[in-house]
């Protein structure tokens, strides 16, 4: 990887990019980028899909780098070989918490004895695809954007189209059209991942069109384009995300059946207590969760909320945070969200946060600390 990067000092090159040149795959490709970046002997930029560059210390490293060549292997098969045959103990664990592309930081969770994005790398090197789900909120994307920092993402809903996966013409601004391609045909074409978020809100029609590049064709043909045909190179992988309680989600049995791996999300509630969120207001959580398990409400603050919480309290103070609290719950669950805020905390009554009356205005209003004094000037 080094070597690579030090021969071409004044390029910029994706995962993607490297992982053709050096026959490897994606996942151990990303994971020695990061590590050069890391140990400051490589630069990283880009806000969505990670470039990386040599700088002065790239060439030393290079020195002791042991690069395979180019062709040794296939890269999808070998990696797929090696990942299978060693066991999970031996393996490096990332579970430190990992700054995503937009800057937070994700702290990984366990699955199959694994750290979590750790877990997803190796599925996506033995191209097994996944799918996600939970209540919003849980951090299923969250953990798709630490595991793959290449990602592209669709947001799904009701009004999805083809057009918007695959590309479709747009005017060009000398005039007549062009065609734009999607995201789909971008992952395909780079070797990158892809992420279906709501993907159980588009329609079925729409998601037929991903379908071929996830089987053993692993291309797709744009009919709207001339008729032509893209092929997924080395790399390219799906994911999505289902979220079961939101109106209108329903995964289908072809959706379902292309997902070998599912894996459900919930809100790890000793993670909030670890980021420092108000032991009561993470009580509340956890109880109105178990209720949620049992049927017996529709709603409960997931990790989201109560990261929100953490901040509109920092921002407003206490009695803000748990009106605000109670008020994004919703309507037909509110008046529980409230009494079990009410039992916690031990105030007497809390309701959504709401509008006072209005201030005065500031010609009559004093500021806050200011003293008035009277002057009494001499006659004349």
């Amino acid at each position: 990887m080094a070597r690579l990067l030090a021969d071409r000092p004044a390029d910029t090159l994706t995962i993607g990019d490297m992982a053709r040149q050096l026959g490897h795959s994606h996942g151990a490709v990303r994971n020695a980028a990061l590590t050069l970046v890391r140990r400051g002997e490589a630069d990283q930029s880009g806000t969505g899909q990670p470039e990386f560059r040599a700088n002065a210390k790239t060439a030393a490293a290079a020195q002791t780098a042991v690069i395979s060549p180019p062709g040794t292997h296939a890269p999808r098969t070998q990696a797929a070989t090696t990942r299978t045959t060693t066991p999970a103990a031996a393996t490096p664990r990332q579970t430190g918490p990992i700054r995503r592309a937009g800057g937070q930081l994700y702290h990984p969770r366990e699955l199959a004895d694994l750290p979590d994005v750790e877990a997803l790398n190796r599925l996506r090197d033995a191209d097994v695809p996944v799918l996600l789900y939970g209540p919003p909120g849980t951090g299923k994307t969250s953990l798709v954007e630490a595991a793959f920092p290449d990602l592209l993402t669709v947001a799904g809903d009701g009004d999805t189209t083809v057009g918007d996966l695959i590309g479709e013409y747009t005017q060009a601004d000398g005039g007549g059209y062009v065609f734009q391609y999607g995201p789909l045909v971008t992952a395909m074409t780079e070797g990158r991942a892809l992420l279906i978020d709501d993907a159980t809100l588009i329609s079925p029609k729409v998601l037929a069109a991903l379908y071929p590049a996830m089987d053993g064709r692993r291309q797709i043909q744009v009919k709207a384009h001339k008729g032509e045909i893209i092929k997924a190179e080395p790399g390219f992988y799906v994911v999505a995300g289902h979220n079961p309680g939101v109106h209108g989600a329903v995964l289908t049995e072809a959706l379902s059946s292309r997902f070998s791996v599912q894996i459900q999300i919930g809100t790890d509630y000793d993670l909030a207590l670890a980021l420092k969120i108000d032991a009561r207001v993470v009580r509340v959580a956890r109880h109105l969760s178990r209720q949620v398990d049992l049927g017996e409400l529709g709603w409960a603050p997931q990790l989201r909320e109560l990261l929100s919480y953490q901040k509109t309290e920092a921002v407003l103070g206490t009695n803000a945070a748990l009106a605000n609290l109670v008020g994004i719950a919703p309507l037909e669950d509110r008046d529980a969200v409230a009494d079990a805020v009410i039992k916690a905390v031990g105030v007497k009554k809390i309701a959504p946060l709401t509008l006072g009356k209005q201030l005065p205005t500031s010609a009559a209003r004093k500021p806050p600390g200011s003293t008035v004094s009277a002057h009494r000037g001499r006659s004349r």
